[in-house]
């Protein structure tokens, strides 16, 4: 019984037979697809595509998509007053904004100028900066309302050196219309690369309406585990999908995913003017994992000699177990050499008996 363990457990649970290539080189392009519309105050109506709401464009492994953002419009280089919301920016008299000196975690440099509204209240150092300074508004909902249905493209091609193997995730088709109009499935097309947004956040366990608002990480794992004895069909590609933010609480200080960018323009006056956009969205991370084996006799023999080798090795520790730490081990110790006992009286009869006859 023991013997048949081990050569389930090397030969097939293991494949000990085979040559393991456990390097993947893998190379990721990435597209988006979807057209969404906003109508904000600050901007007005706007139309965004991929080119706008996709960080950056060129399709990588890693990519974030905007689903929110708030805008602070029209910024010149000028001097403003501080955020109030910076500590550090805040002044009882111009001391206190010495010029010169950078505001810690702040938006520009100090003047040396304290602006009050009246003697009894809390100024704002004067500083040199893009002006007005960003705004603070609280998100409220998504502004890209239909970002759950844009879909994404996951090109992935991988190869095994060790074999000269190489395939990609795309299905091999003839059918220039296929990738317009499949969406994958598992079941029914696991050779489909292309991804609803909504149901990539389904599949990681969670809402899309529940991380536009603010943001968070979701990880694309691509897995490769290929025996190619069974050929090249038989050597597919399983998603996995998870956020990578989990544990953390949507009213944490340190939930959701943003970051602030730019746009530049000249205005009518010909100066030179931005509007800046803090986004909140979500950072998709695509991660390629893989292995393929191959039938080789090298492995194989030595697979051989070590489950012989460790089925000696067991016997060995048995007897030795029985013979001196067990507690019945007398018992065991004479049936074990009862039967050497027996042979030896025997043998010992017939060469008496031999030599009587002599």
């Amino acid at each position: 019984m023991s013997r048949d363990v081990c050569k389930r457990w090397v030969f097939i649970s293991k494949k000990g037979y085979q040559e393991m290539d456990e390097v993947i080189q893998s190379s990721v392009v990435t597209k988006l697809k979807g057209v969404s519309v906003t109508n904000t105050t600050e901007s007005g109506l706007l139309v965004w595509g991929p080119e706008d709401y996709v960080i950056p464009p060129q399709g990588e492994a890693v990519l974030f998509i905007i689903t929110n953002f708030i805008e602070t419009p029209n910024q010149r280089l000028g001097y403003c007053a501080e955020s109030p919301s910076v500590l550090n920016g805040n002044c009882q008299n111009d001391e206190d904004c010495e010029e010169g000196r950078m505001v810690v975690a702040g938006h520009g440099i100090m003047s040396g100028r304290c602006l009050r509204e009246n003697e009894n209240a809390t100024g704002s150092c004067e500083i040199l900066s893009w002006c007005p300074v960003e705004r603070k508004s609280k998100t409220h909902g998504s502004v890209l309302t239909n970002a759950e249905n844009f879909t994404m493209y996951v090109k992935n091609f991988i190869q095994f050196a060790k074999f000269a193997f190489s395939k990609s995730n795309v299905l091999e088709t003839s059918d220039k219309s296929y990738l317009k109009k499949c969406r994958y499935d598992q079941e029914l097309h696991p050779y489909c690369p292309i991804f609803r947004l909504g149901d990539i956040t389904r599949q990681a366990g969670y809402n899309f309406q529940d991380m536009n608002t603010f943001g968070g990480s979701i990880g694309i794992m691509i897995e490769w585990d290929c025996d190619l004895d069974k050929g090249y069909a038989n050597c597919h590609p399983r998603y996995h999908f998870t956020r990578m933010d989990v544990g953390v609480s949507n009213h944490s200080i340190a939930s959701g995913y943003n970051f602030r960018h730019t746009r530049y323009f000249n205005n009518a006056a010909g100066e030179r003017c931005r509007s800046l956009f803090k986004v909140h969205g979500i950072r998709f991370t695509v991660m390629v994992h893989g292995k393929a084996g191959m039938f080789s006799i090298i492995p194989t023999a030595i697979s051989v000699a070590s489950g012989l080798a460790l089925m000696g090795a067991g016997a060995f520790v048995c007897d030795m177990i029985l013979l001196y730490l067990m507690k019945k081990r007398d018992s065991y110790r004479e049936r074990k050499f009862e039967g050497c006992r027996s042979k030896h009286k025997s043998t010992s009869k017939d060469v008496s008996e031999e030599d009587d006859r002599i």
